[in-house]
């Protein structure tokens, strides 16, 4: 059942049902103990009065026995199929009287107390009363049957009222749930009415306390999804607006090629529209690979992969860069050092680093990269002897599009943000520092 609603009313009303046909139940155990012990009281009751009447009050055998006689109706009219019947016995088993009425047979064999007994096709209940001194028992009896509709009657008189109220029960029940459940009807009615531009947080004053957290959780993934919009609309101009100047450079050069006077202005213009579309297209593979690091396919995409083998790769990758820019790179990893899941992210994290650290090489120079454990987790180690990183840029440096005054015209700004948004997807961290004797050492630390 995928309604609250409903599965509020279901349990309740299950639980209500359950507890009435118990309490109903019991009743009615309770009800027929209590009118068996009346009956069983009256007939001892009476066996008495017939005895006290023979031997203190002077009476007869047969006025005795007829004293015992009644006529009974129930409250409804209900004529009992039988009256209070009463025997006196000899004790050497001669019939001394019976009340008018009483079955022909006798009505029990036991010498005392309580029992019950079949005569002429009918259960008796039967109380037997046995008078040593006057040499006779008295028995007094009621029909089972008339036993049985009494409390049967009185039962159902108690039950009556008890079945007229479940329904009434059942119905303040669902009034009841549909009034608790009407704030969750008001979030829904607010949400449903809201324009898809107000990412404004909900008002919890309001709402029920077991509410709030739904609120609070709401609440802050707009905030979430407020902030996710910002970053892709800044992301958006930021995007536009850097390559907005590669592609009116790439038009200028077209024109200067088209409109040459010479095969040298020509040929130059040329070289000027190959560097520009290579600029244009690492651009646009840094904001490929921002958008990858940003909205990754899963948590774990493969099998764990060999952190030295991912570091080597990307420096294979890289040689034929370091090649034509007279640049030395050199890889310590030791194998089986340290393995991830998270092989995509990682190998964008670390050709952004090598490759950074490679444009701002001076020629001759040699970047190195390293993996080691530490304290802290596996750390990728790659540095450069390059101008490094001044006090002033640093905080900033991790930033989408920034670029330091010493930036290569090539570059694009999203470098280290996309390290930093990757290291913490995998759970790391990025950092940066200067490097003894010039240059810069940037450090990826991760989970252990």
């Amino acid at each position: 059942m995928s309604s609250i609603r409903g599965r509020l009313l279901a349990i309740l009303l299950l639980a209500t049902g359950v507890i009435w046909l118990s309490a109903a139940l019991w009743t009615q155990i309770s009800t027929r103990a209590q009118v068996i012990q009346v009956l069983d009281r009256r007939l001892e009751e009476s066996a008495h009065m017939v005895a006290s009447l023979i031997r203190e009050g002077g009476l007869s055998v047969d006025q005795a026995a007829q004293a015992a006689r009644m006529e009974r109706a129930d409250a409804d009219g209900f004529h009992l199929l039988h009256q209070l019947s009463c025997q006196i016995w000899g004790l050497d088993g001669t019939l001394i009287s019976e009340s008018a009425g009483a079955p022909e047979g006798r009505l029990s064999e036991a010498g005392g107390g309580f029992s019950e007994n079949e005569v002429d096709g009918e259960l008796w209940r039967v109380f037997t009363l046995a008078d040593p001194e006057l040499d006779f028992r008295v028995m007094v009896g009621d029909a089972q049957a008339m036993r049985d509709q009494l409390v049967r009657n009185v039962t159902l008189g108690q039950l009556a009222p008890t079945a007229l109220m479940l329904p009434l029960l059942a119905a303040l029940i669902w009034l009841t749930v549909g009034r608790g459940l009407r704030p969750l009807d008001r979030l829904g009615a607010a949400l449903s009415n809201r324009p898809a531009s107000d990412l404004g947080p909900l008002d919890e004053a309001p709402a029920p306390r077991e509410l709030r957290p739904m609120i609070a959780a709401l609440n802050g993934l707009l905030r979430r999804v407020d902030a996710a919009r910002d970053r892709e609309r800044s992301f958006t101009a930021f995007a536009a607006h850097e390559l907005k100047t590669p592609l009116a450079g790439l038009q200028t050069q077209a024109e200067i090629a088209r409109m040459a006077p010479d095969t040298a202005t020509r040929t130059r213009a040329l070289v000027q529209i190959e560097q520009g579309v290579k600029r244009t297209d690492r651009m646009v593979k840094q904001l490929l690979a921002m958008t990858a690091v940003e909205h990754p396919p899963g948590a774990a995409s493969g099998d764990p992969q060999d952190g030295a083998a991912l570091l080597q790769a990307v420096a294979d990758d890289l040689a034929p860069l370091a090649g034509r820019l007279g640049v030395g790179l050199q890889v310590s990893a030791p194998h089986g050092l340290w393995s991830t899941a998270e092989a995509t992210l990682l190998q964008t994290a670390l050709r952004n680093l090598v490759e950074n650290a490679l444009q701002a090489s001076p020629r001759g120079e040699t970047v190195s990269a390293a993996l080691s454990l530490e304290d802290a987790g596996a750390v990728f180690e790659i540095s450069d002897r390059g101008p490094g990183i001044s006090d002033a840029e640093r905080p900033h440096v991790t930033e989408r599009f920034f670029r330091g005054a010493g930036a290569t015209t090539s570059g694009s700004g999203l470098g280290l943000a996309i390290v930093a948004t990757a290291a913490a997807r995998m759970g790391g961290a990025l950092h940066l520092s200067p490097r003894e004797g010039g240059g810069e050492c940037a450090r990826l630390i991760l989970p252990r």
